[in-house]
C-alpha cells in the first residue's frame, strides 16, 4: 500500500511501497507566517549595522525619498515608503539596503508572501546575502511540506537556496554586538535550515544518500531540529529508503527505527503519534525478530532528543542460526515437515546432517496436498507455505503402480507414508520412497486442518 505523505507532497509516497505496515500520512505543517513551537522559526541572522551611504546618492530627490522612508518608525509606513522608493529608483545604489530593511519589515508584520518576494529580489541583487538566502531556504521548504500547490518548484528552490547558504556560510561575518556563543548558535541554526532544505528536496527526488546525509546534519545541528517533526520523520523515511530497512546494513536499519521512534514522540497530535509508533515498532520487529526490547527503545527515544552514542539493536538470528537453534531444541523425529525443510534448506552442513541422519530411511506418516499424480509418483506439497503457493516439496514414489481409481486429483488432501531417501536444498525437494496411501484421498476441505508454516527466514 502506498500512503501519500501530505507534508512531503511529491515523491515521498514511494517510500511507503512494499512496507508491510503502511507509513502514516504526515500532517500538513502550519504556514510559517506564524511558526509553531515544534518548528519555531529560527533566530534570524542579523546583518552588521550598515554604514551611512546617503552621501553617494547624488540625486537630492532620490536621497530624500530614501531617508524619508528609512526613518519611519512604523513598519507599515516604512514599507510603503520603501516600496515607493524602489519603484521610482529601481537601480539605486541603496537598493540592497532598502530591500534588506523591507524584507525585515514584512517578516516583522508576518507577511510571508511579501517577505519571500523581498528576499527573492534581495538575492537577485546580492547573491551573497546570507540572511535572504536563509529565509528563502526556510520558507520554501515549509511551503512544500505544508501542501503548497507549487510544492515541486518550492523544493527545487529550497534545494538551490540551501546549497547557496551552505556555500556562503564560511564567509558570513559576525554581526556587530553579537557574542561568540550567540554567533555560533546562529550559524548552527542556519546550517540546520540549509541542510533541511536540501534533504527534504533530495528525499522527494528519491536521492536517499543525499537525504540521509543532509537531514542527519540538520537534526544534529541543534536541539531545535531534534524535536522538529518536519525534519525528524523525513529522516526516518530517508534511512528506510524505498523498501524496508535491509538487515544486512545495520546502520541504516537501526537509524530508521530510532528516528521513527523519535518522530512518534514529537508528532503534533495523538493520532500521528500512535500511527508512527506502530510503524516504528513494526520496523523494529522486522529487524530484531520480536518485540522484546521495543519498550526500552521507545523510552530512550522519548528521553533523549539526540541518538545515544553507540545505540544498537540486536538483529534477528540469521536463517542458519535459527536452524541451529531448532536442531538444539528438538530431535529430528519430533520435528514437523516444515522444520525439516527449513533446516535442510538453511542450516549449516552439520545441522543438515543431524536432521537428515535422523530421518533418512525411516517411515514417516503425514498429510499433504496433491500437486500432480501418476501411477508411480506423486508430487506433494506438505508445508503450509508450499501448499499456499501450490508448489511441490515432496516427490513420493511407489514400488508398485497405484490403481487408477486410487490416483488422486490435483488439489486433493492425502494421508500417506514414505521413507525419506534424498533431498535438494534449493529449491527444496525431498524424495520419499516406498510410498503408501493411508486412506483414500479427499478434496481439500473448505477449512483446512492445521498445518505447519516454515519458520520465517529473516
Amino acid at each position: 500500500m502506498k500512503t501519500i505523505l501530505v507534508a512531503v507532497v511529491l515523491a515521498v509516497a514511494a517510500l511507503a511501497a512494499a512496507q508491510d505496515a503502511a507509513q502514516p500520512a504526515q500532517p500538513a505543517q502550519a504556514q510559517p507566517a506564524e511558526p509553531q513551537p515544534a518548528q519555531a522559526q529560527p533566530v534570524q541572522p542579523q546583518p552588521s549595522a550598515a554604514p551611512a551611504q546617503a552621501p553617494v546618492i547624488k540625486d537630492p530627490a532620490e536621497y530624500n525619498a530614501y531617508v524619508g522612508a528609512i526613518q519611519q518608525k512604523d513598519p507599515a509606513t516604512q514599507i510603503s515608503g520603501l516600496e515607493a522608493f524602489l519603484t521610482t529608483y529601481p537601480n539605486s545604489v541603496m537598493k540592497v539596503a532598502a530591500l534588506q530593511t523591507l524584507m525585515q519589515d514584512y517578516q516583522q508584520t508576518n507577511n510571508q508572501p511579501k517577505t519571500i518576494d523581498a528576499a527573492t529580489k534581495l538575492v537577485a541583487a546580492d547573491p551573497s546575502n546570507e540572511r535572504a538566502v536563509f529565509l528563502l531556504a526556510f520558507f520554501d521548504r515549509l511551503k512544500a511540506q505544508g501542501g503548497d500547490p507549487n510544492a515541486k518548484q518550492d523544493l527545487v528552490d529550497a534545494r538551490k537556496y540551501g546549497q547557496m547558504g551552505l556555500d556562503g556560510l564560511s564567509k558570513f561575518t559576525k554581526p556587530d554586538g553579537t557574542s561568540d556563543a550567540d554567533f555560533q548558535k546562529m550559524k548552527d541554526q542556519m546550517t540546520g535550515v540549509f541542510n533541511a532544505a536540501i534533504g527534504i528536496a533530495a528525499l522527494t527526488d528519491k536521492d536517499y544518500d543525499t537525504a540521509r546525509k543532509d537531514l542527519r546534519a540538520a537534526v544534529d545541528s541543534s536541539p531545535d531540529f531534534q524535536k522538529d517533526f518536519s525534519v525528524v520523520y523525513p529522516l526516518a523515511l530517508a534511512y528506510a529508503g524505498p523498501t524496508p530497512p535491509d538487515p544486512k546494513i545495520p546502520p541504516d536499519a537501526i537509524n530508521a527505527i530510532w528516528f521513527a521512534a523519535r518522530a512518534s514522540t514529537v508528532a503534533p497530535n495523538a493520532q500521528y503519534q500512535q500511527q508512527i509508533e506502530k510503524y516504528a515498532k513494526n520496523q523494529y520487529m522486522k529487524y530484531h525478530g520480536g518485540e522484546d526490547g521495543w519498550a526500552d527503545v521507545l523510552a530512550q527515544a522519548k528521553a533523549s532528543p539526540a541518538q545515544p552514542a553507540g545505540f544498537a539493536i540486536k538483529p534477528a538470528p540469521t536463517p542458519d542460526e535459527q536452524a541451529h537453534n531448532m536442531v538444539g531444541a528438538t530431535t529430528p523425529e519430533k520435528m514437523d515437515f516444515a522444520t525439516w525443510e527449513f533446516v535442510l534448506s538453511n542450516g549449516k552442513q552439520e545441522d543438515q546432517d543431524a536432521v537428515w541422519n535422523g530421518i533418512k530411511g525411516k517411515a514417516v506418516q503425514m498429510n499433504g496436498i496433491v500437486i500432480k499424480a501418476t501411477a508411480t509418483e506423486f508430487d506433494m506439497a506438505a508445508s503450509s507455505d508450499d501448499i499456499d503457493a501450490k508448489k511441490a516439496d515432496i516427490t513420493l514414489t511407489f514400488e508398485e503402480k497405484v490403481p487408477l481409481k486410487l490416483i488422486p486429483k490435483e488439489g486433493a488432501s492425502l494421508d500417506f507414508q514414505g521413507e525419506p531417501a534424498s533431498y535438494t536444498p534449493t529449491p527444496f525437494m525431498m524424495t520419499m520412497e516406498k510410498g503408501k496411501l493411508l486412506k483414500a484421498a479427499a478434496p481439500v476441505p473448505a477449512k483446512k486442518s492445521p498445518v505447519h508454516h516454515k519458520p520465517a527466514a529473516n
